[in-house]
């Protein structure tokens, strides 16, 4: 009877026209990284988030995701890069963007709404303007980050996006060295997400006088090595890994500033 590594080769030999290394797992990638613009989120990430790849920032509402996500934008921005924000429910505020530190007029802001769509109701069609736009500016080229924003959205009808648009703007994203950050209420890119971070309330900084919001982040998938892990993997030695039930986690305190709707 053959072995299983004998089955194995078999199966992977009739299948690699199609699907090359069916059976055997991807080998651990190096990605260039950008930073995040928050100190606790660069060190969770081993630098920032990947270039040309996707990542998706999770969580209910009032989690910081949205925070998170503008101050990765003004950081590129303030670094004289383009970024876009593909806004599905028309939901930012420019205001706490740029109290974020977000250069405006390094911003295109995609607001997926239309009057026909506002006595319809139809979010499905708000999603899909949104997908498209997506498509179109990854393949266009030209952008440092691009933020889809789905925060508002039922998660269902996220669900319903095909994994093979995700798959074509993971190719793309890589393609045109774009990082493309997905906000929504959970991870609808799958195996496509180099990276998730799941965020969530924690607490409200002062006593009689507001200072800032604090949120809990964890790093529920890092399919890629960053440059910085790299180097640090190759003069320590090998790192240890989290265990698979205990994700790696951080808090970080949104300033005052930022709170006008910003805190989704």
């Amino acid at each position: 009877m053959p072995s299983a590594n004998a089955l194995r080769l078999q199966i992977e030999r009739t299948l690699e026209s199609r699907f090359p290394a069916a059976l055997s797992p991807m080998p651990q990638t190096v990605r260039e990284t950008a930073a995040a613009g928050i100190a606790e989120i660069d060190s969770l990430l081993s630098g920032g988030f990947p270039v040309g790849a996707i990542s998706e920032i999770t969580g209910p509402a009032t989690s910081g995701r949205t925070c998170l996500a503008l101050a990765f934008c003004a950081e590129r921005t303030s670094e004289g890069k383009v970024c876009a924000w593909i806004d599905v429910n028309d939901a930012l505020d420019p205001e706490s963007a740029a109290a974020n530190g977000v250069q405006l007029r390094r911003l295109l802001w995609v607001r997926c709404k239309s009057k026909a769509e506002r006595a319809n109701g139809k979010p499905w069609s708000r999603l899909e303007q949104a997908l498209r736009a997506v498509d179109l500016l990854l393949q266009a080229g030209g952008f440092a980050a691009i933020v889809l924003d789905m925060g508002d959205i039922v998660v269902e009808h996220g669900s319903r996006i095909p994994l093979a648009t995700w798959y074509r703007f993971r190719q793309a994203a890589e393609q045109s060295r774009c990082c493309l950050v997905v906000l929504g209420g959970a991870a609808y890119a799958q195996s496509s997400a180099e990276i998730v971070l799941e965020c969530a309330p924690r607490e409200a900084r002062g006593q009689t006088v507001l200072q800032g919001y604090a949120f809990d982040v964890q790093l529920k998938r890092q399919r890629a090595v960053s440059a910085n892990a790299s180097i640090n993997r190759s003069a320590m030695g090998a790192m240890r890994k989290p265990a698979a039930s205990t994700p790696a986690a951080s808090t970080w305190t949104a300033p005052n500033a930022w709170a006008t709707g910003a805190t989704a």
